[in-house]
């Protein structure tokens, strides 16, 4: 890896290693011995702590905090990955926490994305062509696999191992210790090896602003999709069949039908 030809500010430790093709702003801040490689590219007033790699091809948002030795851009852990350029981007005001890696992509969709205001604990693990949401939190050691797909404001606790192609919803809390094979439904709380649902997140739903018509919607719909005697798809039909619904019940109704590994119930 080059030294950057980059100037080094007050705010960048003279051994931190900066490579010539990134772009980063005066604003600033990199520790001691970190390193960012190719392609990187820094927002301003991002904190980068000591020993922390940016390998390359990384994209990281305005106001970030990255600490110390967290790995970000890094080649994917996936067999078909054959050295095609991929990237990972990370929004702003995001913060990942010590020795947290985060891949790039394959050729599958070509980037790792993590969103606005989310909070990557220490050793979590991004894995490649995986979306993360906005405001979303990943607790200490959650590990993905590839493919895994988070809405926004969804909380997994620690020690969590998320299979490949998961899907989960907005403002859905996974608990710690869990092994998640299936989707989990918008709004809904799952913990256990494997998952199992048992309620909703009201708590959360009421500290983000939900209107009482709303929850009360979304109470309705999971009584009817998890705790009646009709199937997935005979709970579905009735609640579609329904000419009053909220926009946050059309969505946990779309989350539904298109799920391909089937939800946790």
């Amino acid at each position: 890896m080059n030294e950057s030809s980059v100037s080094i500010s007050e705010t960048v430790h003279p051994t931190a290693i900066l490579h010539a093709e990134a772009r980063i702003p005066d604003s600033v801040t990199v520790g001691p011995y970190s390193i960012i490689g190719p392609g990187v590219v820094i927002g301003e007033r991002t904190t980068i702590d000591s020993h922390v790699l940016i390998e390359k091809d990384t994209t990281v948002g305005d106001d970030c905090r990255i600490f110390k030795g967290a790995v970000l851009g890094t080649d994917p852990q996936d067999l078909k990955y054959a050295s095609e350029q991929t990237s990972l981007v990370v929004g702003n005001r995001t913060t990942i926490r010590e020795y947290a890696t985060l891949n790039r992509g394959t050729i599958d969709s070509g980037t790792t994305v993590v969103g606005d205001d989310c909070l990557i604990m220490a050793y979590a693990h991004v894995s490649h062509d995986s979306h993360v949401g906005n405001h979303v939190i990943l607790a200490n050691a959650v590990n993905m696999g590839g493919h895994v797909t988070i809405d926004d404001w969804a909380i997994v606790g620690g020690v969590t191992a998320v299979h490949q192609f998961v899907r989960i919803g907005s403002h859905s809390f996974v608990g710690g210790g869990s092994r998640l094979p299936q989707d989990v439904a918008p709004y809904v709380m799952v913990a256990g090896s494997p998952c199992e649902a048992y309620g909703l997140n009201i708590v959360g739903l009421r500290r983000r602003g939900f209107r009482r018509d709303a929850i009360r919607q979304i109470k309705d719909a999971y009584r009817l999709i998890f705790q009646s005697e009709l199937n997935v798809s005979q709970a579905l039909d009735e609640l579609s069949g329904r000419d009053d619904l909220t926009p946050e019940v059309d969505y946990m109704i779309e989350f539904i039908r298109a799920s391909n590994r089937g939800i946790t119930k």
